[in-house]
């Protein structure tokens, strides 16, 4: 009976030993950083496990030892013990559920909340006098010109805004627009027609928009693209905080057919197909300008020169010739 104790306790204690080098074998050789204490109720269920899994080691061993004494039994006793051993290692190396991670959107997967603006009353803001002094000059020249020279482009000019129509276009799309900007709808309400007039010399023909179809454009390109890719509009090809405010008649279609004004910064910019909607003019104010003085003057503006064909304004690459 003694020889069985001894049996018992030995088997214990290698069963004890076995699990205190695994654990040993299992750590790194430099400590990390203690982590986080699990719940006591998870700690208590391993041990609980694990002097559960050393006693069934005692009573396996003892009934081993009981077994009779013929030419197998050596054996037996031998496989109890490796089953023994087993089930130790299975609850002592079970590893811990790993965390669980939570997916992080990636830019492409962030919704613009420039195209999702709060809701904000309808309020008619005042203009810089300036700036609104300012804009008539410019249209002054425009007009003069235009009237002497492409009658037919001058009758496109759109009749005068009503400021009551820009602050619904503002409280709908979220933005306030620029004074210059407003300032030059409240005189002319965009262009109108077949080769109607507008602030831009490039791709062949562009026409101003009118504060309806700046608001519409605005919404059409907000359910076309109402993802954000980070702070810097300039790299995308929308963002909801721009103004449409330019059509571009004569796009071919591989970018952006609108010209845009930024309604933080009041910069002007267009996507050129490689480098997104980046700023091209200070301005809509500077825009304007730019244009007058090419039309009185003859003079190349941004690559391209005013030209007239039966009373219509085109534009014609300054290095090329007629398009």
């Amino acid at each position: 009976m003694l020889k069985l104790v001894r049996l018992a306790l030995t088997a214990a204690i290698l069963a004890a030993i076995a699990v205190r080098l695994r654990r040993r074998a299992r750590m790194p050789a430099k400590q990390p950083e203690p982590p986080a204490p699990s719940p006591r109720r998870a700690r208590s269920l391993r041990m609980v496990m694990v002097w559960a899994a050393i006693a069934a080691i005692v009573a396996l061993t003892l009934v081993a030892a009981l077994l009779p004494a013929d030419e197998g039994a050596a054996q037996r006793a031998f496989e109890v013990r490796q089953e023994a051993l087993s089930a130790v290692r299975r609850v002592t190396v079970t590893p811990s559920p790993a965390p669980v991670q939570t997916p992080v959107p990636t830019p492409a997967e962030i919704p613009d909340p420039n195209c999702s603006p709060a809701p904000r009353p309808v309020a008619v803001r005042p203009i810089d006098p300036k700036v609104k002094r300012a804009v008539d000059r410019q249209w002054v020249r425009i007009e003069r010109w235009l009237k002497a020279n492409a009658p037919r482009t001058y009758r496109t000019l759109g009749a005068p805004g009503r400021a009551r129509t820009i602050a619904i276009a503002e409280s709908q799309m979220g933005v306030d627009f620029p004074d210059d900007l407003r300032a030059s709808l409240l005189r002319h309400n965009g262009a109108r027609g077949a080769r109607a007039f507008g602030f831009g010399a490039w791709f062949g023909a562009a026409s101003n928009l009118s504060v309806r179809e700046i608001r519409d454009t605005w919404r059409w390109y907000c359910s076309w693209d109402d993802t954000d890719l980070g702070p810097d509009p300039s790299i995308e090809h929308w963002n909801g905080r721009m103004i449409p405010f330019l059509y571009f008649a004569g796009r071919d279609g591989e970018g952006s057919e609108y010209a845009v004004v930024d309604s933080v910064d009041g910069a002007v910019g267009w996507d050129d197909t490689i480098g997104g909607m980046a700023p091209r003019v200070s301005s809509y104010y500077a825009l304007m300008r730019a244009v007058a003085d090419a039309l009185e003057r003859g003079e190349e503006f941004d690559g391209w020169r005013p030209a007239v064909t039966r009373g219509v304004l085109r534009w014609e690459k300054a290095d090329e010739g007629e398009l």
